[in-house]
């Protein structure tokens, strides 16, 4: 099959901000946003990076962050200590030969068939077999915007099916599309457009999609090339649910970025709720309206706020995912800056503090590093703001972190799995900018509080899975499937969909 990676895109020098979280960012802030990297190859410019903040890292650790809630950050680090009774697990390849995977859908249907979402802008199926057919589902690469191959989180972002797939063939996309004229401010351009489309599979072949049926279901502009947000599904209510980041660059801050009522932090996104919908989730009512209508229990209907917002205060909410079973929780993977990683449960109307906040702890967009003393628990509109279920360190934490970035993960519903049933399996997409080093914990669900977790060593003692952590997935049986790579961008052919079994089980099928 052909799994070929983007050509490098000369129009494109400038690398954009490390995935999803705060690896280059800070840098990038610092020197060289918005402008590209004109001379500077990918590099050098890590080398940089790590260089940078090493010094800058412990030039503060002196601060030792002032953190003003002590015994709460205290309490988040104990939570890691936790310790399940569950047997080695190893990761089975399923598939392999593509370039950049980022997550992975099953059809609602009988086929068994797997989806697999290439952020190069092509759809696989691995059908039944395990077989991955040799044409694509659906190829969307001359929709999109050019991706930078060193390093990339525009592209195709998601994929959600129906629920009544198997009858009408309805299926949706997120991509990225390239910029409209104009910008958010003068002398500034925008980057990209955040574009939700519908397709129809085609009626002469059940492995193919018509590109011919494509409807432009909602597009939003985004102002730069980061926090694309980029997960959609159906959830349990049968609307369709939808993450976008607060439009990228650093703070929450810059063109693209409007005023809030929060001050201190100079903005944003996140916490705007009428201005534009980025830094959000979403939901829409796609069985209605055209293209689409908004569902009458949405928390802003009829009074301030954009209709399509479902909950907000998110900075680049990558990966969700909705637990199969139990109260079929929204489960949403926020990526922190420089210092905290989050997952959240995400209810209706909730406000989960980007940028007041960054994890439980207040955020200082004046210095990253270091926490503010005090913030509001509230607010403008008197919601509470919401604090993380899990909360994990950021490998620039000046206090120790090994996480570029958190990939928001499944409910384990399985039945191969002893121990793993009901509890939370997410990720790290690695531990360094330039290490292929994800990692793989398990949460236990336990209220709103922090909850316990703890690190999967797969075959019973590696302490990461040896990739770039890119995404997750899961079959109709409750199965869960990591996608991932071994290089940093959008380029070659080292991606592969894993599977996560019993370790006995993988031995026996050597």
């Amino acid at each position: 099959m052909e799994k070929e990676s983007n050509k490098p895109d000369d129009e494109i020098a400038d690398i954009p901000d490390f995935q999803l979280s705060a690896g280059l960012r800070g840098f990038q802030s610092l020197y060289f946003l918005p402008g590209p990297f004109h001379e500077l190859s990918f590099t050098p410019v890590l080398l940089l990076v790590v260089l940078f903040f090493s010094s800058l890292l412990l030039q503060g650790c002196t601060n030792d962050l002032d953190d003003p809630m002590p015994d709460r950050a205290l309490r988040s680090e104990k939570t890691s200590d936790a310790r399940f009774n569950i047997k080695p697990v190893a990761l089975q390849v399923v598939a392999d030969g593509f370039v950049s995977p980022i997550g992975l859908v099953a059809a609602p249907d009988e086929s068994k068939r797997l989806f697999v979402i290439d952020q190069i802008g092509k759809i696989w199926i691995i059908d039944a077999d395990g077989n991955t057919l040799p044409e694509p589902f659906l190829n969307l690469s001359d929709k999109m915007v050019s991706l930078n191959p060193s390093y990339d989180e525009r592209g195709l972002l998601g994929l959600a099916f129906h629920p009544q797939y198997a009858t009408n063939g309805r299926l949706f996309v997120y991509y990225t599309a390239p910029p409209r004229s104009g910008g958010p401010v003068p002398d500034a351009s925008w980057d990209n457009i955040s574009r939700i489309a519908e397709y129809r599979t085609s009626h002469a072949n059940p492995n193919q999609a018509d590109r011919n049926t494509e409807i432009i279901i909602l597009e939003e502009d985004q102002p730069q090339a980061n926090h694309e947000g980029g997960t959609i599904a159906f959830g349990p209510d049968g609307y369709l649910y939808i993450s976008i980041g607060d439009g990228g660059g650093a703070n929450d801050v810059g063109p693209g970025h409007v005023e809030d009522w929060y001050p201190v932090n100079a903005g944003g996104n996140g916490q705007d709720i009428e201005a534009n919908l980025l830094g959000n989730i979403l939901r829409i009512d796609v069985n209605s309206g055209s293209p689409y209508s908004i569902p009458s229990d949405n928390p802003f209907v009829s009074k301030p706020g954009l209709d399509e917002i479902y909950a907000y205060g998110f900075r680049n909410p990558f990966r969700f995912s909705f637990d199969m079973g139990g109260s079929r929780q929204l489960f949403v993977g926020d990526a922190g800056q420089n210092l905290w990683e989050e997952i959240s449960i995400v209810e209706k109307g909730g406000n989960y503090g980007w940028n007041v906040k960054e994890g439980t702890h207040c955020f200082n967009a004046a210095n990253p590093l270091q926490v503010l003393t005090s913030c509001p628990s509230v607010d403008a509109l008197g919601n509470k703001l919401i604090d993380p279920v899990i909360e994990l360190k950021n490998w620039l934490n000046p206090t120790g972190g090994r996480a570029t970035t958190i990939i928001g993960g499944e409910v384990y519903r399985g039945k191969t799995i002893p121990g793993f049933h009901g509890r939370y399996i997410f990720g790290t997409f690695s531990q360094t900018p330039t290490s292929a080093d994800g990692e793989l914990f398990i949460a236990q669900p336990a209220g709103p509080h922090l909850w316990s977790f703890q690190e999967i060593h797969v075959d019973g003692s590696q302490e990461d899975i040896g990739y770039y952590l890119r995404g997750f997935g899961k079959d109709l049986e409750g199965e869960v499937y990591v996608t991932a790579s071994s290089v940093l961008g959008p380029i070659g052919n080292t991606g592969k969909v894993l599977k996560l079994v019993l370790a006995e089980a993988a031995k026996k099928n050597l």
